[in-house]
Formats: C-alpha cells, structure tokens, sequence
C-alpha cells in the first residue's frame, strides 16, 4: 500500500507494525520523519534492537543483511533492521534479498528501507513485495502551490493558528525549503503564547535572515538552483554583508563534496566518506544531487576558485591576479556549482 509522509503516522497508529516499510524520495525532512514515526512506533511495540545498514556503493555485502534476516537476535526478541539506500536502487543482488526477506517475513523483525530518490524507474519487484507485504511511502518535493497548505497543516499540528496571509509570508520566507520551514515553525511556537498570528506579527517573529543566510546559500547552489542563487546574493548584498564573511562556510562545503567526489571516482565507500565528513542523513540527498552535475576535477577547481574569491573580498591578490569585484566572481562560482553550463563563467 502507498502512502504520503503525512498519512503515515495515522496508519501505523491504527494497525500492528507491518513486517515491512519503504520510505523513499528527494525531500529529506519528509523522509527522516516519515522514518522517525516507523522507529517511535517500533520502540512502542518492544522492538529494542536496531540494526542499520548503510548499502551504498558496490563493495556492500548484501549476504551480511540475508545473514541478519535469517540469525536469531542475541540481544531482544524484537528487531528494527534498517536498510539505507541512497539512490533507492539496491542492484541485482540487493533486490533479490530484498524480495527474498519479503516472501518469508520473520515474525520478531521488522524491516525499514530508505532511500534518498525515488520515481518509477527506481521500482522493482522488490519494492512490489514491500508494496504488499507492509507499505511504500514516497517523499515527493512540496510543489510551490502546496507549501502553504503543508505550512499550515504543520502551524496546526504545534498549536498554532494563523491567518492566510501569514502562512503565505512564511511560504515566500522559506522559499520552498521544508526544513527552514519546520524550523521556523518550531519557532513560532516558542514565541507566539497561543496567540493567532497575522502577517505583520509572523513578519516581527520570523527572522530577516531566513531567506538570506549562508547556511541557505550553499543549499541552493548544491541544489542546481542558479536563480535561487542569484537572488539570495542579491539579498545578501542588499543587507550589507561582507563577501569575506560568507567565504569559510563555502570553501569548507566546496571541500567536502570534493572529498565525496574523489571517493566517488574511485568506486569507494561513499557512505562511510559521509559519515567521515559528519554529513547528516537529510542532508546526504542534497550532496549526491551536487556530485551527478561535475567531475571530481571540476570539484576540485571549484575549491580553487573559492580561495581566488577569498582573497580577492580580503584584499590579497597573487601576482597577476585582477581585482574583480568580489560579489561578481563569487556569483560565478556558485553559478557552476549549480549549473554546469556555468563554467564558461568561471575564465571570463
């Protein structure tokens, strides 16, 4: 059975645990608490024991999580065995493990797949099995004309009440990212004393920086959203930021996904290069939607460019470097993070 993230919780209140669950898609916020509520309900049902498998990259053993499935627990008799796919493609190999789990289900484990993707190329018979046997849950994007509805059913869900205008301030703030949103929503309920909030009072509560921060910024560009970028620089800019001070979030970003990249090429162990470059699961969808648009080469030059652009906010030129406008070449750069046709821009 197919659900949404949202319908989810409702379903697994009002039946027992199904033996398996598949929650997939490219808005993380909707993926990590749609799997929250899976491992929340799995606690309330005795099942103390989790195991998680991360199955990215070719050198994953899918025999060790067949050899999971079939070995008793040593520790409780009820286990959460997660298994963590990416791409949402578990391969051959994965797929028939899968599928194999499902047609004989064991009655102390219940088993939780995730993936960071999802479309109708990514499914299978093993997602089938899943299908039949417990429930897919697939975390589309929030469309534009469907955020204030999201917004306004999450208001409500923190006991908060707010008029039609305000919500849709708050859906131009976030501009379409659902974890700002949830984040400013928490927020909200810590500083609106159950009060109702109309525009005005949710535009003194939300904080200008919402839309234009750094943190924001660096999402777009990892994200393939040129325009997006254009104008949180421009907004930037407008308020009087200094490029120099924006430049150490982005050169250590530029580094990470250059660290990933590199691992990527060589056939690596990309989930444990996440895990060594402190990558949060809801954000890994973010850097494997980045690495699909330049070459471990181009990452690298990237990170290069960023130091030019430090140097030239600071003031320290090398021997025959221009003093371009730091705004100008910062543009540039981010650009080609976002789009690949932008790299022309990088030389001129």
């Amino acid at each position: 059975m197919e659900l949404t993230p949202e319908r989810l919780p409702a379903q697994l209140a009002a039946e027992p645990l199904r033996p398996a669950y598949l929650i997939a898609g490219p808005e993380p916020l909707r993926v990590l608490e749609a799997a929250d509520a899976v491992r929340a309900r799995a606690k309330e049902a005795g099942y103390a024991e989790r195991e998680v498998f991360d199955a990215d990259g070719r050198d994953f053993d899918w025999n060790s999580l067949d050899a999971t499935f079939r070995a008793p627990s040593l520790f409780a008799s009820q286990r959460l065995i997660e298994v963590r796919l990416p791409t949402a493609k578990p391969g051959k190999e994965g797929a028939q493990v899968i599928a194999g789990y499902c047609a004989d289900p064991q009655p102390d484990i219940v088993l939780l797949v995730t993936g960071g993707e999802w479309s109708r190329q990514h499914g299978g018979k093993w997602s089938d099995a899943i299908g039949k046997l417990g429930h897919v849950v697939v975390a589309n994007p929030v469309r534009p004309h469907e955020l204030p509805g999201w917004i306004e059913a999450r208001l409500r869900s923190r006991g908060l009440r707010a008029d039609r205008d305000a919500v849709q301030r708050l859906a131009e703030r976030v501009e379409g990212n659902l974890l700002a949103a949830a984040q400013e929503i928490d927020k909200l309920a810590l500083l609106a004393d159950g009060q109702p909030l109309d525009a005005a009072r949710m535009e003194a509560l939300v904080a200008d920086a919402a839309r234009y921060d750094v943190f924001r910024l660096v999402d777009a560009a990892l994200n393939g959203q040129p325009a997006q970028v254009s104008r949180m620089l421009a907004g930037l800019r407008a308020e009087g930021q200094a490029v120099f001070a924006l430049m150490g979030m982005i050169v250590m970003e530029l580094q990470r996904v250059a660290a990933l990249a590199r691992v990527q090429e060589r056939g690596g162990n990309l989930a444990a290069e996440f895990k060594a470059q402190r990558v949060w699961d809801s954000k890994q969808a973010v850097y494997r939607r980045a690495l699909q648009r330049h070459p471990a080469s181009r990452w690298q030059r990237l990170v290069a460019e960023a130091g030019r652009v430090d140097r030239i906010a600071k003031g320290r030129f090398r021997i025959g470097e221009e003093s371009d406008d730091a705004w100008q070449v910062l543009e540039r750069l981010l650009l080609t993070v976002a789009e690949p046709k932008a790299a022309a821009l990088l030389a001129s």
